[in-house]
């Protein structure tokens, strides 16, 4: 069984139930960011699902110079932080650079250390020197095992309360795979483990000059991960993911996230 870590109101691992990060891959603005995040919670409200909200401030990855990133890191925190206050759910976000960290651990309850970024030991340390809540996003280029390291480096800087994020590997050119089995070597380690599907069933790159997706596949694979016992689910979600600046293709609509849920729930009961 995995250690119980306490964000917020939220209590992720160990003996609790499924925990849902949520939200729009990035902040279009703030009517938009914290109109998804009051149709999520209500959803988990009446699904009894404890909810982490996530969003963008800067998306620093993106396949192309003319990608959309977000409104920046001063206008992303602050609408942020209004979602904080008035809604009274825990936030996550990325953070891609050691000069955010001061704005972005005020806001923050959870950050969230890119893929890309798993490797990156000064950046790692400096993340965990901030004593939040840390979540590793497994990196499409490692392997589950190698996890163990980034864990130590979070360790040793005094940080105990990690989670850990499966969100698929790189299987060729533009293409991602999951290997569940990797949801079971990681809860080896003793942290909470998330499943994010949506990342998952992305196509980096694929689309050109940006990602492409198939986000069908996200109920099966999300209902998948829960049998294999994983302590949450990410995922990004939209109210017209075609219409999306960011990650569209990969993202599901807010419209079958409830019954997504519902089917979580029950084989969450089978499995528990």
């Amino acid at each position: 069984m995995t250690k119980e870590i306490k964000i917020k109101n939220v209590r992720i691992g160990g003996k609790n139930s499924i925990v849902l990060i949520a939200g729009p891959c990035v902040i279009e603005n703030e009517k938009h960011t914290k109109d998804h995040a009051k149709a999520i919670k209500d959803i988990c409200k009446k699904q009894g699902f404890a909810f982490i909200f996530k969003s963008s401030y800067d998306k620093a990855n993106r396949s192309s110079v003319s990608s959309y990133r977000g409104p920046g890191i001063d206008e992303g925190l602050e609408i942020l932080a209004k979602i904080k206050k008035d809604l009274g759910v825990p936030i996550l976000s990325d953070v891609h650079c050691r000069t955010e960290l001061d704005k972005a651990k005020n806001v923050l309850d959870v950050i969230q250390i890119p893929a890309f970024l798993c490797r990156q030991t000064d950046f790692i340390i400096e993340v965990a020197k901030t004593k939040k809540a840390v979540n590793i996003k497994k990196g499409q280029f490692m392997a589950p095992w190698d996890v163990k390291n980034v864990i130590e480096k979070i360790e040793c800087a005094g940080n105990k309360n990690i989670i850990i994020t499966e969100r698929g590997t790189t299987f060729g050119y533009n293409n991602l795979v999951s290997d569940l089995r990797s949801l079971q070597i990681l809860s080896e380690y003793g942290y909470p483990v998330v499943y994010d599907a949506t990342h998952s069933v992305q196509l980096p790159g694929g689309g050109g000059i940006a990602s492409g997706g198939e986000r069908r596949f996200v109920p099966g694979l999300s209902r998948a991960a829960i049998a294999m016992g994983c302590d949450g689910l990410f995922l990004e979600v939209h109210k017209n993911p075609d219409k999306a600046p960011c990650d569209g293709p990969n993202m599901i609509d807010l419209g079958i996230l409830e019954k997504l849920l519902k089917d979580v729930r029950k084989i969450e009961g089978v499995v528990k």
